[in-house]
Formats: C-alpha cells, structure tokens, sequence
C-alpha cells in the first residue's frame, strides 16, 4: 500500500494550525494597510481580542498530498482534530498554538486504504492515536503573513517543523456572539523522519500539508 504522510498539523495544526501570523497586525492595523497592498480587495480586519480560542469544527481542515509513483498527488486529511490558540492582539508573534489531531481519523477516501494507514505498517494508530503540534515562536514576515515554528511529535518522533502562516481576517461575530479569526498554513515534510517511510522512493518521500483554520471565542 502507498503512503503518504503528514504534517498537522498544525500539524499541525496546524491546525495546525496555524495562527498568530503577522506580528504587526493590531486592532489599528486596519487603517494602516496601504490600499496598493490589497489589489483594490477588501483589506483583512483585525477585530479580534487577545484571549484563548479554539477551533470550529465545522470550518478546519488539515490535507496533505504526496507523488504516488509519479503518477497522481492523492489528497488525504484527518477528520479530527483540537487547536487551542492563545491569541495576543497587541503582539501577535507572542501568540501560540496547541494541535491535537486523532490519528485515527485519517480519511484517504478510500476504507481498504484507511484500514492499512491506521495499521502497524503506516500510522498504527493503536500505539500511536495522536499526532501533536506545539509551538515554539512566532516571527512576523510581513502586515497578515509570518512563520510559526513548533514541535511535531507523530510515531512517538518529535521533530522541529516550520509552518507558513497567513492571517486572513478577524472579527465579532454579532450573529453567534463570538470573536472569530481565520489563517491559512503550509509546510512540507519528509514521512521518512517518522518512520514512516515505507515505499521510498517509489512513492515519494516529501509531503506537501495545507491548513485551513478559523478559531472561535465566546464573548465575556
């Protein structure tokens, strides 16, 4: 069977994750944004407070891709998976993340091909049911985009992973009384550093992981 692997996430979640991305944006930041940057789109806001949110599970999604024998890029994704975000409004890159993801939520698609990931060739996911993603630092590399560096642990193996962060926008959401804010994540890891390089290099080694994540909290 060929595999793929993963990286969550934000791991990892990213979730994961994915989150305090621009180190200047703030609660003024939306008058500051040069409108040349925006291609005449509607600039991000940034309306929401410092303070811990998690993830909607309605509206998070981690993916991963990789080359199956040089023939197509399989899409894969866990199904479930926890981000807790503690969000600094004034200093986002002091900001930080937690993931969680069930390892046994792996969905290919496919349930022949779930049985063999979960199993003791893959994932094994009776030792190993989750996959974590911490974070260590924040850096800021522009007005809604930055870098969140953690430690993603999967097979019982940590490793050090950088993710590329976007913040999209923040807001109040009136509607379900909730301070909402959304990022988008990318990073690429080797599966051979889980040990879980079977089929090397027949199917490929690198796997590409997108995150895609808004983050809720209630109002006081």
């Amino acid at each position: 069977m060929n595999f793929l692997t993963v990286k969550n996430t934000a791991i990892s979640a990213a979730a994961i994750l994915a989150i305090a991305a621009c180190g200047e944006a703030t609660t003024t930041a939306k008058a500051e944004t040069p409108a040349a940057e925006t291609n005449n789109a509607e600039a991000p806001t940034f309306d929401a407070k410092s303070g811990t949110y998690v993830s909607d599970a309605t509206h998070r999604y981690i993916t991963f891709s990789y080359l199956h024998q040089g023939l197509s890029r399989p899409m894969l994704r866990w199904r479930n998976w926890e981000g807790t975000l503690d969000w600094n409004a004034e200093n986002p890159t002091e900001s930080s993340i937690n993931v969680t993801i069930d390892a046994t939520s792996i969905d290919s698609g496919v349930d022949v091909f779930d049985g063999h990931l979960n199993g003791d060739k893959f994932f094994n996911t009776a030792e190993n049911p989750e996959i974590t993603f911490v974070s260590t630092a924040v850096e800021s590399t522009g007005a809604t985009t930055g870098k969140v560096t953690g430690d993603l642990t999967m097979m019982g193996i940590t490793k050090p992973v950088t993710l590329d962060v976007t913040y999209n926008t923040s807001s109040f959401d009136e509607r379900n009384s909730v301070y909402k804010i959304g990022f988008s994540g990318t990073t690429q890891i080797n599966r051979s550093d889980f040990d879980l390089g079977l089929y090397v290099p027949y199917v490929g080694d690198e796997v590409d992981i997108q995150i895609e994540a808004e983050f809720q909290m209630a109002a006081e």
